[in-house]
C-alpha cells in the first residue's frame, strides 16, 4: 500500500496537472469502493480543484463551491474535498480524452481544459469520497501528527508515553498519520532500535535519533518517487526508484549492509518486520518469536555456529556407540 512518500509523489504531480481546473461531468462504473456514490455525482460537477494535499496516506482534492456560487458559506453550495485513498493498486492521474480508458478504470472526472482526471484500480481496495465542510472535521479527526511537520519533543513524547511496540507505534495513524511498513523498518535500521522494542523504554536520545532518521528517509523517498514494490508508479506512469536504497525492509537472508550480519525477518505489530539482530538488539525472548528459515536459504552465522556446535558434540557418543556394536 503506498505510503507518505508515495502519496506525496502523487500529490505533487496533480498540483502540475490539475489544479485550477473546474471539473465539468462524472462518469462512475463499479462503485462498491466509494462512499455514497450519488453524492459525487451530484455535487462535485461545476466545482473547481483549488488544492490537492496529503494528509497521512491519502489526498484531499480541495472544491471550490459550485460554479456562480463561490461566495456560498453554508450547506451543499460550501467548499468541500474529494478523498482519495489509492490503496494497494489504486491510481489516479489526468490524461487526454482520446487516450483509451484501461481496463480497471471505475471513476473519470471530465476537466474544462479537454482533459480527464482517472481514477483506475485492479483490485478496488481504494476509497472515493466526497466530503462536505461539515463532514470533513470529523473526517480528520483522531488522526496523529505529520511526521515531516512534527517536533522532536512532540515525537518522543509520543512514543516514550506509550507501552506499544516501537514498530506497532510508528504505523499508528493516530500516533503519526502516513507511516508504512516501510518507512518504519527503514528508520529503525537506520536508529539501530530493534522493531519490538516497547515506546516506554526508548531513552530521549534514541528517540530523537529516530526521528531525524525517520524525516530524512521519508524526504529523501520523496526526491525519489518513493519505493515501487509491485504496483505503484506516479501520475505519469513511471515507477519509484527509493526501493533500490533500502537497508532493511525486504532483504531477509541478505547481509546487514552496516555490520555484514544476515538481516532477519519476524512478525511485530502483525506486519513482517525486518532488521539486523546485532545492531538492533531485541528485547529478551523476542528470538523465539522471530521467523523460521531465511528464504535464501542461508541461516544467520550464529545459528550455524550452534547446529555445528550440537553436531560435534553427537559424534564422539555415535562413534563410541558403533564400537560397542563391533565388539559384540
Amino acid at each position: 500500500m503506498p505510503e507518505l512518500p508515495e502519496v506525496e509523489t502523487v500529490a505533487r504531480g496533480l498540483r502540475m496537472t490539475v489544479l485550477g481546473r473546474r471539473i465539468l461531468s462524472v462518469t462512475l462504473r463499479k462503485t462498491d469502493f466509494i462512499d455514497d456514490p450519488s453524492l459525487i455525482e451530484r455535487h462535485l460537477p461545476g466545482r473547481r480543484i483549488e488544492g490537492v494535499e496529503r494528509y497521512g496516506k491519502f489526498m484531499l482534492l480541495r472544491l471550490s463551491a459550485p460554479q456562480g456560487e463561490e461566495n456560498s458559506a453554508n450547506g451543499e453550495n460550501a467548499p468541500a474535498a474529494l478523498l482519495v485513498h489509492l490503496g494497494m493498486t489504486g491510481r489516479i492521474a489526468s490524461t487526454t480524452v482520446e487516450q483509451p480508458w484501461e481496463k480497471h478504470t471505475h471513476a473519470i472526472f471530465a476537466l474544462d481544459d479537454g482533459r480527464e482526471l482517472r481514477y483506475t484500480d485492479a483490485r478496488r481496495f481504494g476509497r472515493l469520497a466526497y466530503l462536505s465542510a461539515e463532514l470533513l472535521p470529523a473526517e480528520l479527526e483522531g488522526f496523529g501528527a505529520d511526521p515531516l511537520e512534527v517536533t522532536a519533543e512532540e515525537f518522543a513524547t509520543r512514543i516514550r508515553s506509550r507501552h506499544s511496540r516501537i514498530k506497532a507505534l510508528l504505523l499508528d495513524q493516530t500516533a503519526l498519520r502516513g507511516v508504512g511498513n516501510i518507512y518504519a523498518d527503514e528508520s529503525l535500521w537506520r536508529a539501530k532500535i530493534h522493531p519490538a522494542k516497547l515506546g516506554a523504554s526508548i531513552n530521549k536520545k534514541q528517540a530523537g535519533v529516530l526521528h531525524r532518521a525517520l524525516q530524512d528517509i521519508l524526504k529523501k523517498a520523496i526526491v525519489m518517487r518513493g519505493s515501487s514494490i509491485a504496483n505503484f508508479v506516479d501520475g505519469e506512469g513511471q515507477p519509484g526508484e527509493y526501493q533500490q536504497h533500502h537497508r532493511a525492509y525486504g532483504r531477509e537472508g541478505k547481509k546487514c549492509y552496516r555490520c555484514g550480519t544476515i538481516i532477519r525477518r519476524a512478525v511485530v505489530a502483525g506486519r513482517s518486520s525486518f532488521f539486523c539482530p546485532k545492531c538492533q538488539i531485541g528485547p529478551r525472548g523476542f528470538l523465539a518469536r522471530s521467523s523460521g528459515p531465511q528464504k535464501s536459504g542461508r541461516q544467520p552465522a550464529d545459528r550455524g555456529r550452534k547446529e555445528n556446535a550440537k553436531s560435534s558434540k553427537n559424534r564422539p557418543r555415535r562413534a563410541a556407540r558403533r564400537g560397542r556394536k563391533k565388539s559384540r
